[in-house]
This record gives C-alpha cells, sequence and structure tokens, in this order.
C-alpha cells in the first residue's frame, strides 16, 4: 500500500508521525496534502477533545475563531457511494470530522483515541498514527483538561498549538 508520510509538529516540541493512505482515500489524502503545501494548518489547535475516542483539529485559532479557505470535498466512505475505504476507525486511525452533510469536509481532522468503530462507513479515515511515540503523544493530547470556551465544549484548557504539518 502507498504511503505519505507527515509530522504534526506541536508548540511544545513533540511531534505525530502519521502515514496517509491514497490508496484508500484519494481526494482527502491530496485535499490534506495540498492544505500542508500551503502551510494550512500552522497555528491552528486541536480544539476538541474527548477521552476515550479523539482528539480534533485543523479547523481552529486558539481565540477559537475558525479559519476559512479550505475547499469541501467528496466524503470517501460507505454510505456516500465509495466501497474503496475500508479502514475501520480503530485506535490511531486518523479520519476527516465533517457536519451532517456527508460532502462537507475541509481542513477538520480527528485521531481516534478509543473505540470508534461506529464511525466506520460513515467518515472519511485516510490513515494512521506510524509509531508507539506518536500514538503516546496523541493519548497524552486525550488526557489534558477540557471545558467550555467560546460556545464549544471540549476545548483543552491549556491551548495545544499545531506549529505546523510537514511531509517528512
Amino acid at each position: 500500500m502507498e504511503k505519505i508520510k507527515i509530522r504534526i509538529n506541536i508548540k511544545n516540541s513533540k511531534s505525530i508521525n502519521i502515514d496517509l493512505y491514497p490508496d484508500i482515500a484519494p481526494i482527502t489524502v491530496n485535499n490534506f496534502v495540498e492544505l500542508i503545501k500551503k502551510n494550512y494548518f500552522d497555528n491552528l489547535i486541536f480544539h476538541r477533545v474527548i477521552k476515550g475516542f479523539m482528539i480534533q483539529g485543523g479547523g481552529m485559532t486558539e481565540d477559537m475563531k475558525e479559519k476559512t479557505g479550505a475547499k469541501e470535498i467528496k466524503g470517501e466512505f460507505k454510505s456516500n457511494g465509495f466501497d474503496k475505504n475500508n479502514l475501520s476507525h480503530e485506535v490511531g486511525v486518523i479520519s476527516m470530522a465533517r457536519t451532517m452533510i456527508k460532502d462537507s469536509a475541509s481542513s477538520q481532522f480527528f485521531i481516534v483515541t478509543g473505540n470508534a468503530k461506529f464511525l466506520d462507513g460513515e467518515y472519511a479515515a485516510f490513515g494512521k498514527v506510524s509509531d508507539e511515540e506518536s500514538l503516546r503523544v496523541a493519548l497524552e493530547i486525550e488526557n489534558v483538561k477540557t471545558g467550555s470556551k467560546n460556545f464549544h465544549e471540549d476545548v483543552p484548557i491549556e491551548p495545544i498549538v499545531i506549529k505546523n504539518i510537514e511531509l517528512i
């Protein structure tokens, strides 16, 4: 299986290495790589953290303003007529966040930190954390204290800032 390697660099000097799978979700991976090349993710945050479920980022600034400019893409998952994507939402998988509209994913992503197989066939999984240290970093993030901020729930009290995401 073809892999594109990326690294999410977090401002505290830790990072999460991820393998993206263009064979499983080509539109999703292409969109994500294009956003990386445009430095879209620089200084955004993990704005939603739910222990035992996932950590979500890629769309909000530290002051909880939504970043614009990313285009919506086709949802590459079974319930949207895309049968090629069989990647299950197990611990370490990266997937696209979206609204209730199936073709609404743009830049926000989440990394699964618990059992989320109920999302299989409903959300576009497109890669997986590539090593144990990276998984440990994701699991550390899921354990931070959260609260509400600007009408958003499950927001880390201390911001977890994405310094950047790079191709490696």
